[in-house]
Order: structure tokens, then sequence, then C-alpha cells
């Protein structure tokens, strides 16, 4: 019985990086507040624009919900208890082959309070 060999099988990931390998800014924001959020990354993506970068995004990636329970009373009402919960939003956007410019512009934003902003190199 012969058998072919059969050829490795490559991911898209690794040949895209192999034919271009054209840099990518990946930029995270996360917020408590989708409102807040949402200006922040209208802001991210005007300045993009202003330098005529290439932008994908924003992509909305799944809310964090992060949930408490804890008793109301500290000795007998077992039964009575409070729930809270809080929610961290958070949206991803690419910027593909950033010049200069738009990284020092980007590096220059002043966001509001409560936005937290991560920039990786891709």
């Amino acid at each position: 019985m012969a058998t072919a060999a059969k050829a490795p099988k490559k991911s898209a990931k690794k040949s895209a990086d192999a034919a271009g390998g054209e840099p990518k800014l990946r930029i995270r924001v996360r917020a408590y507040e989708h409102k807040i959020l949402d200006m922040s990354v209208k802001q991210i993506m005007d300045t993009a624009n202003r330098f005529d970068a290439k932008i994908v995004g924003p992509v909305p990636l799944p809310t964090e919900t992060k949930r408490w329970t804890v008793n109301r009373s500290t000795f007998v009402h077992k039964d009575a208890r409070e729930q809270f919960e809080m929610r961290i939003h958070k949206r991803l956007i690419d910027i593909l082959s950033p010049n200069p410019k738009v990284i020092e512009a980007l590096t220059n934003l002043n966001l509001p309070s409560g936005v937290t902003i991560d920039v990786k190199m891709v």
C-alpha cells in the first residue's frame, strides 16, 4: 500500500506574515461606560484618518462582567443578600502600516479618565 505524503497546511496567519510582513498597530480600548468608550474610539479614528492611515475596526469585543453577592446583614439574616456587577466594555482597532506621524499623534491624545488603552505593534 503506497500512501501519498501530505503537504503541511499553512495557517492563514503565517501566510499573511510571510507574504506582506507589513506592521500594524493593534489598539485595545477598555472602559466601564460604553458612551465614553465610543467617544474615545471615535477620537482615535479621527486622528488616524487625519493622517490617511488605513483603519480596521472598531471591533466590539465581548463585554466582561464581574459579579459579587454580599450579605446585607452581618449576622443572622442569611437570606437577605445584595448583588453587584461591574461591566467592562472593550473595542479593538487595527491601523495598517502606520507611519511615524500617526504613532506620534496617537501618543499625544488626551482621552477621558476611566479609559484604558493597550497599543501593540503586531
